[in-house]
């Protein structure tokens, strides 16, 4: 049993707060991302689980048990890093089963794990090569071998695929989300990319920088789909998403995009200038004089497969996704803008987060 649970767990160097409340479970066999920007705190999260990190306040538990002073060696955790952190004078079997060496292993114990780890990820007529000969995804493989080879309960990634060019990231996004299928440990992965996150975890939980003045790291955790489609606060809203979801002034109940909004009643003092959201992809382009928000076309990006469409209107600049290869968006054509039914996000101008209604 691997769950992982932070209770109430908070990290400070010196007189900077990094981490604050964070309290979180993961489940026995879960694959998580913990995705946010720079300074979120999400690796240094990951760091006090193996214990590279000690804990200003709160309590880290791993299958019920407490790393209260419990050493990296004896948590049966294991880490693949950014960096490959390969030894260049070793070959790749060396490197895979180096801890096992460490750890004291017998020599058929270790070749038997070696050539298992090799199996799982096709590196076996590799095994005799040096870092220096093998490619930047096959590298990042016996990285994560290494960890394989140890059989732990625990897998932590932190940004493993940040090296690599965009093919490879594709590539080894895939040899990770087969890595899970066959192994059946809990794993907690970082990233930064939010379409490594959207695609590989069951869930995520994102994280914002206690810097820009939020109280607590953790803003919303859930499947992916629950965040995209209802973000519970604007800075998930505004993070999850390529391009960002446009936001809009709402002033008694009217936005000037889109007409008369039915906000529901909010609690006593709480009331206060509401922001509307509207995903760019839930935005259609019609042309000008049709129902909608007027507005003209100031800059069109192609690529390829789709356009991002940024237009002027009264409510300021909004950008709309188009995927229709039929329509020819150019700038200068006034168009209308019509919200998809049912696309609307609400959300409080003062504290950012989410109104139901």
């Amino acid at each position: 049993m691997a769950e992982i649970e932070f209770k109430s767990v908070a990290k400070s160097f010196g007189k900077v707060g990094v981490i604050a409340g964070l309290d979180l479970k993961v489940d026995d066999g879960e694959f998580i991302v913990f995705v946010g920007p720079s300074g979120c705190g999400k690796s240094t999260a990951l760091r006090m689980i193996a214990g590279l990190e000690e804990t200003t306040s709160g309590d880290i538990r791993i299958g019920g048990r407490s790393m209260a002073g419990l050493a990296p060696s004896d948590r049966n955790v294991a880490m693949v890093f950014q960096s490959y952190a390969l030894y260049p004078h070793m070959t790749v079997a060396g490197n895979i089963g180096f801890p096992l060496k460490m750890a004291g292993r017998s020599s058929t114990e270790i070749a038997e794990r070696v050539r298992e780890a090799a199996d799982i990820l096709d590196l076996g007529p590799y095994l005799d090569r040096r870092p220096a000969q093998l490619s930047g995804g096959q590298r990042q493989r016996v990285a994560l071998g290494r960890a394989i080879v140890r059989h732990p309960d625990v897998f932590l990634f932190d940004e493993p695929l940040s090296n690599l060019d965009a093919d490879l990231r594709v590539s080894m996004r895939g040899e990770i989300m087969r890595l899970r299928e066959r192994i059946q440990a809990t794993m907690i992965y970082v990233t930064h990319d939010q379409t490594e996150a959207m695609t590989m975890g069951d869930r995520i939980a994102v994280f914002a920088p206690l810097r820009d003045g939020h109280a607590r790291n953790l803003m919303q955790v859930g499947k992916p789909e629950e965040l995209y489609e209802r973000p519970s606060n604007l800075f998930v809203a505004r993070f999850l998403g390529s391009p960002k979801m446009n936001l809009m002034a709402v002033a008694d109940g009217e936005a000037p995009a889109f007409g008369t909004l039915d906000v529901a009643p909010r609690p006593a003092g709480r009331a206060g200038a509401v922001l509307l959201g509207v995903r760019p992809e839930d935005i259609r382009i019609a042309e000008a004089g049709a129902p909608g928000l007027a507005g003209r076309i100031r800059l069109v990006e192609a690529l390829g497969a789709e356009y991002y469409v940024h237009v002027e209107t009264a409510a300021g600049e909004l950008i709309v996704r188009v995927m229709d290869k039929r329509l020819r968006p150019e700038p200068g054509d006034d168009v209308s803008l019509q919200p998809a039914p049912g696309s609307f996000h609400l959300f409080d101008k003062a504290t950012g987060e989410r109104i139901e209604g």
